[in-house]
């Protein structure tokens, strides 16, 4: 079984319905329900899609997971069109399924312009050349894996991930809120910006919950744990390509009230900031084995395979 990123751009190729209105289909990665990347990225394709002007790119994102998706059947997305300006646009979109919303996004869109510039620099973290392939420590654990889950924890995926310091998905051992990952996707994406920031966005939302996670040496493969993302940011800074190495740093600042806050930021190897991220999400302990993300978990997909989906 494999999941190429060909699958994933015909994932976020939206059928047209009506004027302002998309239809999306669906992808399982072993949630059970739908990954919030994928509706997360559908949703600003559908957005873009509604933008007349060429010279315009997504530069902020900001989503709500409401409900869990279904995947049994597609998402249809509802835009709106709330202003169109000389530098500025702005939509939102609301995905529905089964009559009611799951997920609402409000998207504003740039034209190019000059301006002052400074960043953030870049971690020192070693290249991806050195490091060891995510999937291949997963693989050697796959006998851990619950079967229902294995061949699709296990397959090839669109989006690799090379992270700096691996973990055991079964027993972190503790450590700081913070995760450094060189991530590009398996495979060329062409040219045009918005395949790049749907594949961004979709891969903003793996590994980003589980930050938080990892001061508590505690895993989404424990039953007694629940998480959910709750909303999810993202502001696009420059032009960048997906199909080349990211490093991708995520962090948890804080973890209180059974809600969790992370960050994280995108650099390319020669260290320009592309990306920053936010999100909040549930995580709930103490429950009784089994009952992992239900029934309110909005987004929550497989242990290791994505923690606000």
């Amino acid at each position: 079984m494999s999941y190429t990123v060909q699958d994933l751009i015909g994932l976020f190729d939206l059928e047209p319905i009506e004027r302002n209105i998309y239809r999306g289909q669906n992808r399982d990665i072993g949630s059970g329900r739908i990954f919030g990347g994928q509706v997360l990225a559908q949703a600003l394709v559908a957005a873009r899609r509604t933008v007349d002007e060429e010279d315009r790119l997504a530069h902020s994102v900001h989503a709500y997971f409401i409900l869990a998706g279904d995947l049994n059947i597609p998402v249809v997305y509802f835009v709106d069109r709330l202003r169109d300006g000389r530098s500025f646009t702005t939509r939102r979109v609301t995905a529905i399924q089964h009559g009611r919303a799951i997920f609402n996004l409000s998207a504003s869109f740039h034209r190019r312009e000059d301006g002052i510039s400074h960043q953030a620099t870049m971690p020192d973290v070693p290249p991806p050349e050195e490091l060891e392939p995510e999937l291949d420590n997963i693989r050697r654990h796959a006998q851990r894996i619950p079967p229902p889950l294995r061949a699709v924890l296990t397959q090839d995926r669109p989006i690799e991930r090379r992270p700096v310091a691996p973990i055991d998905p079964f027993r972190p051992a503790p450590r700081e809120p913070e995760r450094h990952a060189w991530v590009r996707s398996v495979g060329g994406l062409g040219d045009e910006p918005l395949d790049h920031q749907a594949v961004l966005a979709y891969a903003s939302d793996y590994g980003l919950l589980r930050a938080a996670l990892l001061p508590h040496g505690r895993t989404f493969f424990d039953r007694d744990l629940m998480g959910a993302s709750l909303d999810h940011a993202i502001w696009f800074h420059r032009p960048f390509r997906i199909d080349d190495w990211l490093l991708y740093e995520t962090e948890s600042t804080i973890a209180t009230g059974a809600r969790a806050f992370t960050r994280g930021s995108f650099y390319t190897r020669d260290g320009a900031l592309v990306a920053s991220v936010a999100q909040e999400g549930v995580i709930r302990t103490g429950g009784k084995p089994g009952t992992r993300g239900k029934p309110e978990a909005r987004g929550e997909a497989a242990p290791e395979e994505g923690d606000g989906e």
